[in-house]
């Protein structure tokens, strides 16, 4: 017996001493890092699933990026400063479906019923802005107004004067290229993106609490070519688009908006513009598979400054239940027919279906419930009423940082959303 018990103990000193070298220990996963009081400038990688907590104005110096990965909060903690992003150099906002990156505040500056932020600055990108990217990107509470100490004034970036609002992005690069896919945009005090040069693709996002004294969810200017394609916008102060080719930088504005849904856009605006898409301004705007539901008005243009006679419009659906939005959006002199469109006379014809909205919500309404739910119910006239012949300036797309990015295809339905 002693015996026997000698062996299993040497053969288990000889197996402990065959283990082979490569035998390392599991690896122990790192915890994602918390930075605190970030400001100035800043580059290179914050990395996946961090915390940033952002005191003071930031700024990516030209010829330098800043790729932020998936997961991160960049948490604007400095109620004082209210921090401005200027990027002179390229930015990659890289989240995931699962882990978006976020743009935000504590939640506690969030409970005080302030739907329109504030809170922060914005994003203001410079003329050496080569590329900037939103992928899965949450984008926040923002909007503040500007000082004569405002980075953005100090630069002569945006409208470069104190007393203004800033915008959700500014981007001014007529060589540059911007791209924001599958991002959502809330709660902001003024315009989401403003836009005046670039190559530009704004597709699968979603925009609601928007301007509250003005402001269009997109503003696009001379300079910019760019589709802009399945995006719901609820409830911005004007317009969902608005589209002009004023500042007559080279090239033309030039916007292909398809497959996009706007509902209860423009009432909030206390004196009378728009109140969907808005045309000025000799803008080349071909404008396709549009769903405009309880909008303030139809496609409507600039009179005065009317868009470029080259701009094709078809494929819109109208809906409205009140008698007001419904004879607002009648063909006229300023509101735009186009061919195909679905269009009704009295309140509450087609009934575009959605699966979850109630169609009577006040028209004030900016306060967005994440249950809705946009896409359409089988038996929704919006089905099969699209258009797919026409060709985007993006179909093969734009390559930024090593990644290609493809405006999407066209759908056979009208609005952002299909069947679920």
């Amino acid at each position: 017996m002693k015996k026997a018990l000698l062996n299993v103990a040497l053969a288990a000193v000889i197996f402990a001493g065959c283990k082979s070298s490569n035998d390392d220990p599991a690896p122990v996963e790192s915890k994602p890092v918390v930075q605190e009081a970030v400001s100035g400038q800043v580059s290179g990688v914050w990395t996946k699933g961090g915390t940033y907590k952002i005191t003071g104005h930031l700024e990516i110096p030209a010829g330098k990026s800043l790729t932020i990965e998936e997961g991160v909060t960049v948490l604007m903690n400095d109620s004082v400063v209210k921090p401005e992003i200027v990027v002179r150099g390229n930015l990659y906002s890289l989240g995931t479906t699962q882990a978006p990156v976020k743009f935000t505040v504590p939640d506690a500056w969030k409970i005080a019923k302030n739907e329109f932020g504030q809170l922060w600055g914005g994003i203001i990108a410079d003329k050496t802005t080569t590329e900037l990217v939103l992928q899965n990107t949450v984008l926040e509470y923002g909007g503040a107004v500007t000082t004569e100490a405002s980075p953005s004034v100090k630069a002569g970036l945006y409208k470069a004067a104190a007393g203004e609002r800033v915008p959700v992005v500014y981007f001014p690069n007529v060589n540059g290229q911007f791209v924001v896919t599958n991002s959502t945009i809330r709660n902001f005090y003024e315009d989401g993106f403003y836009i005046e040069g670039g190559k530009v693709i704004i597709a699968n996002s979603v925009f609601h609490t928007t301007g509250i004294a003005n402001g269009d969810a997109i503003n696009i200017k001379s300079g910019v070519q760019a589709d802009v394609a399945f995006n719901l916008i609820y409830s911005p102060n004007t317009n969902g688009l608005k589209l002009s080719n004023s500042g007559d930088r080279t090239p033309q504005a030039y916007v292909i908006g398809y497959n996009n849904t706007i509902v209860n856009a423009g009432w909030r605006r206390p004196t009378t513009k728009g109140g969907s898409i808005w045309l000025e301004k000799t803008v080349h705007a071909d404008l396709y598979n549009n769903l405009l539901a309880n909008d303030r008005y139809g496609i409507k243009r600039d009179k005065g400054a009317p868009e470029d006679n080259r701009s094709k419009i078809s494929n819109t659906f109208y809906y409205g239940f009140s008698a007001d939005a419904v004879a607002q959006f009648q063909p006229s002199a300023e509101i735009l027919a186009g061919t195909g469109d679905v269009i009704s006379a009295k309140a509450g014809e087609n009934d575009p279906k959605f699966v979850n909205y109630p169609l009577n919500t006040a028209l004030t309404n900016a306060t967005f419930n994440t249950s809705w739910d946009f896409h359409l119910q089988t038996g929704s006239p919006a089905l099969g009423k699209g258009t797919t012949g026409f060709t985007r300036h993006f179909a093969n797309g734009l390559t930024l940082n090593g990644i290609t990015y493809k405006s999407p295809e066209p759908a056979t339905y009208i609005g952002a959303f299909g069947t679920k």
